[in-house]
């Protein structure tokens, strides 16, 4: 499968898919990470576009990816421009089992049947072709090493990696720490993809889920030894995700 077929949800998902367990890196960030890189993928398709730190959708029409499709109709919906952090931090039940559903149905993954604890069945996936995890990590250490401006798509897709937590699982330990933070600095490279990557660890941190307050209006003021008002919760919380004991997904 060439390149230009493949989605930068589907790039993030081989890029943590480690090949010898089936199993994915960062599995709770990852469904974070799989939700903006299908933003940055609108972005690129010329289907939503940022508005400061909101989405809006300035073409509505399907690009003819299912899973994109989905989710441009959910953002049509809304019917006014969304907060990032307030996308990426709702709930995206099963988005990841989507995904590797669907690079098994293309060929690039195999599903493997196996059993937790003796007695759980387990389903890990493993890749089909390695040449392609390769190619996309490639283009990783090429901009990490040379320094050279990548495309906006790698570019992207190394910010979703940063965002996620990859850099450690990609470039381990002590002699990875230069390249972890390398690819860090990628994330100034494509602003569609940097908002959407500090979304990502702002929904991680819990941070800036709310606006700040209005200040009160001038001439009112707390009756004496009255407390201030609390802060709004700030912070989008997590969704739990939900399990199955008949089928466990493997992470």
């Amino acid at each position: 499968m060439g390149r230009s077929r493949r989605s930068i949800p589907e790039e993030l998902l081989l890029l943590a898919l480690d090949p010898a367990t089936g199993t994915t890196a960062q599995p709770q960030s990852l469904d974070l990470g799989l939700a903006g890189a299908q933003l940055v993928e609108l972005a690129m398709a010329g289907r939503i576009a940022p508005d400061g730190d909101r989405i809006a959708v300035v073409v509505p029409r399907p690009t003819g990816d299912p899973t994109l499709d989905c989710a441009l109709e959910l953002l049509r919906r809304r019917g006014a421009p969304v907060r990032a952090v307030n996308w990426i931090g709702g709930p995206r039940l099963g988005l990841r089992q989507t995904y590797l559903s669907h690079l098994e149905r293309c060929g690039m993954v195999h599903a493997v049947a196996g059993q937790m604890c003796g007695v759980l069945p387990t389903t890990r996936y493993q890749a089909t072709d390695t040449e392609i995890s390769r190619e996309i990590r490639a283009r990783l250490d090429t901009a990490i090493r040379t320094g050279v401006p990548p495309d906006p798509r790698t570019a992207a897709l190394a910010a979703l990696a940063h965002a996620v937590g990859l850099g450690k699982h990609l470039y381990p330990g002590n002699e990875g720490r230069s390249s972890r933070s390398r690819l860090r600095d990628l994330i100034r490279h494509d602003p569609m993809g940097g908002l959407v990557a500090h979304a990502v660890m702002d929904v991680q941190n819990g941070v800036a889920a709310q606006p700040r307050r209005s200040p009160a209006p001038a001439g009112r003021q707390a009756a004496p030894g009255a407390r201030p008002a609390p802060e709004p919760a700030r912070g989008v919380p997590m969704q739990p995700h939900r399990g199955s004991m008949a089928r466990a997904v493997a992470h």
